[in-house]
């Protein structure tokens, strides 16, 4: 900016006839006129973000926080008994007194770790020699008739275990049953 700008900046007639009338009608002007370094302004919205972000991270009302002994409390129970849920631990804490939020267990919770399952695929793999695709469809024949078919293929090889249908005549304009 400083390099494409003079250091003063040239006000031709124009722009002194403009300033004076100004300054003529309204004469407090000159109170809200202000020239600043780029630097200023750059400081400027510096100092607005930090306020804003500020603001935002302030702390707010919400639940009372919990005790540290009571966090530990309910991780120990989460290790020691891996079967309970939230539920459980949560009615054994309210018969030892300590009344929080069910949810609150949850959040505080030491969830184990479990093995991954085994994928889609990897079940289909495993257990293909006692899976069957089976379909049953309608098929019109050329002189009108219905065609049901029940298919039941076998998915190991691929081989149709078993194939049934029935063929019946529309009668009175329905469709045959």
């Amino acid at each position: 900016m400083k390099r494409r700008h003079p250091r003063h900046v040239p006000i031709n007639h124009s722009d002194r006839l403009i300033l004076a009338l100004a300054f003529k009608f309204f004469p407090k002007l000159l109170n809200a006129i202000q020239i600043v370094h780029p630097e200023t302004v750059i400081r400027w919205h510096r100092m607005g973000f930090r306020a804003l972000w500020r603001w935002k991270s302030r702390r707010r009302g919400g639940r009372p926080k919990i005790s540290k002994e009571t966090r530990d409390l309910i991780r120990e129970m989460s290790v020691a008994n891996p079967l309970w849920g939230a539920p459980r631990i949560h009615g054994e804490l309210k018969m030892l007194g300590i009344n929080i939020a069910q949810s609150t267990v949850a959040k505080y919770m030491i969830k184990l770790r479990r093995p991954p399952s085994q994928s889609w695929k990897t079940f289909l793999r495993n257990h293909t020699d006692s899976i069957a695709s089976i379909d049953f469809l309608v098929v019109p024949t050329i002189n009108f008739k219905l065609l049901y078919v029940f298919v039941v293929i076998g998915n190991a090889r691929r081989k149709i275990l078993h194939i049934g249908s029935r063929l019946t005549r529309p009668q009175n304009g329905q469709p045959g049953k």
